[in-house]
């Protein structure tokens, strides 16, 4: 690869790195063709971007960035596939799935909203997380249920008392 080549291939990593906010860091090493081929399927399944990069050119677009991926670099060793998602628990509840039928991928860490993880015991830590959707759409709930109960109290409220003044306005009449 010529240094031109490098270079790109390097802006193109800190594109890729600005424009995701949850990146994830696997060792897919010693998985099969085969294997290889139905993670990749997963991956596409569930909007999940996977690609194999060379530790030193993806090191190099980490320091380009803006962003602070803390220890994040030093889990570069050995093959090195990243993992680029919308939602924040896809690229782990992929793995997870995934490790059901293999031992690998193996997590090397993650950036997840600006937030760093290292490490494959992190895997079910990381598969809990919700999304920003699930977030918003819990606080959602939460608030509604307090107007609801309100709501339905005035509207049972509301037919009892107009019960009663009808049967009162009916005896004195």
């Amino acid at each position: 690869m010529t240094r031109e080549e490098k270079s790109q291939v390097i802006e193109e990593l800190t594109a890729q790195l600005a424009d995701n906010a949850n990146i994830y860091l696997a060792d897919i090493s010693g998985l099969n063709a085969g294997n290889t081929s139905d993670l990749r399927r997963a991956c596409y399944k569930a909007n999940v971007q996977l690609s194999v990069v060379k530790n030193t050119l993806l090191i190099k677009a980490m320091e380009a960035s803006d962003r602070d991926f803390g220890e994040l670099p030093t889990v570069l060793k050995g093959n090195t596939s990243v993992m680029y998602s919308e939602t924040g628990n896809a690229p782990a509840k992929v793995i997870k799935n995934f490790r059901k039928k293999s031992d690998k991928p193996l997590l090397k860490g993650a950036f997840i909203e600006e937030a760093v993880y290292i490490g494959d015991d992190q895997l079910d830590m990381l598969v809990d997380i919700k999304s920003k959707e699930e977030l918003i759409g819990d606080i959602i709930g939460l608030l509604q249920s307090p107007a609801k109960n309100v709501i339905a109290a005035l509207k049972s409220g509301g037919g009892t008392l107009a019960g009663i003044i009808k049967t009162l306005s009916e005896r004195e009449g």
